[in-house]
């Protein structure tokens, strides 16, 4: 069953600005509200009519399309809380120029900058005609209401500010994240090619081990691409998953390459730990790729323990886990790791102890 909150989203946003325009008409009818609303001049207030009905309609009913129409209801608010103030009515429906002017600059995507020149010129001769007709404000008055107005705009213009730098954070952050992505596939697919295709120069006099390596080389090149396509697969608005690999195939893959590793895993994985999971599988991939890098024919023991709220990965290269391999690395993968668990609320460690180089990720599931 979809939530409440998730049906009103997927409405229309001019359906869902509606009540707002609703609530300032009917709050305009109430009696006791009646000459409560902006008073601009000051003038006295004239007895409600059709044409005070009219003008409450055209104040409120625009902010229904605030949002996919700024600039139409911002011009249709404007005039008619002009007639509202010339006329007297002094309606609540007249909040609704200071909501429209925020919406505006808010959602307005062309000629922000003129937008707000042209209303202000429009505004001296709104005063000007208020004063004509006997308006008590004053040029302290009229200045101090414009004042209130520029702020509703720049508060607007704020609001716009905090959302395009919040969409642009997001941007990075989703880029980085495509990086450290793109980084432990192709890292560790290729790490485990070079791997097998050097051994392959060696086993020219035995044919059905050289089969088998290369076998293996081409076996890996097709995970490869898989994988990537997974990867792409993000780039795509409808894909809603993190791509993850199964771990025993992960680890099949590795000891093809010819690296000795053991598997455990215990318990279940929970059905609500999708991102859990897709970090618990990067971090076994980056270690696997790190001990074929430095390690590669040292024995490696792979721990991964699916607990209730928590997923417990451990990882132990046996040996310094200093470079051997001819294929350098730039560090970036463990830092990777590490802030990946960190935006779980989890733990990542990597370190070399005694009996060897130790990867271990307490993640939240």
């Amino acid at each position: 069953m979809i939530p409440a909150r998730e049906r009103v989203k997927r409405l229309d946003v001019t359906v869902r600005d509606l009540p707002l325009a609703l609530v300032l008409i009917v709050a305009s009818a109430v009696p006791a509200l009646r000459d409560k609303g902006t008073q601009l001049g000051d003038l006295p207030a004239r007895p409600f009519d059709l044409l005070a009905v009219a003008v409450i309609a055209l104040e409120c009913l625009p902010l229904a399309g605030r949002r996919r129409w700024p600039a139409t209801s911002l011009i249709v608010v404007v005039a008619a809380f002009a007639v509202d103030q010339l006329r007297g009515y002094h309606t609540v429906a007249g909040s609704a120029l200071p909501l429209a002017l925020m919406s505006t600059a808010v959602y307005l995507e062309h000629h922000r900058r003129l937008t707000p020149v042209l209303l202000s010129t429009a505004y001296i001769p709104l005063a000007l005609a208020l004063d004509r007709q006997g308006a008590a404000e004053g040029p302290v008055g009229f200045i101090t209401f414009y004042l209130l107005l520029a702020t509703a705009w720049g508060l607007g213009a704020w609001v716009r500010q905090s959302r395009v730098a919040e969409a642009e954070r997001t941007r990075t952050a989703e880029r980085t994240r495509i990086a450290r992505e793109l980084h432990d596939v192709v890292t560790h697919h290729v790490t485990a090619m070079v791997v097998q295709a050097e051994a392959a120069r060696y086993l020219t006099a035995a044919p059905d081990r050289l089969d088998q390596t290369l076998t293996a080389v081409a076996d890996t090149g097709r995970r490869a691409i898989s994988d990537l396509r997974h990867l792409l697969d993000l780039l795509n608005p409808d894909h809603t998953t993190e791509p993850r690999g199964e771990l025993r195939d992960l680890i099949e893959q590795t000891q093809r390459a010819g690296q000795p590793v053991e598997f455990v895993e215990e318990g279940t994985p929970a059905e609500s730990a999708g991102s859990a999971e897709a970090t618990a599988y990067r971090v076994v991939q980056e270690a696997l790729t790190n001990a074929l890098k430095y390690a590669h024919g040292s024995r490696t023991a792979v721990h991964v323990h699916h607990r209730e709220r928590e997923i417990m990965v451990e990882i132990i290269t046996d040996g310094p886990g200093s470079s051997s391999g001819s294929v350098g690395g730039s560090g970036r993968g463990l830092t990777g790791l590490r802030e990946r668990v960190d935006m779980l609320g989890g733990e990542f460690s990597a370190r070399h102890q005694k009996k060897g180089f130790v990867v271990t990720a307490r993640i939240p599931a």
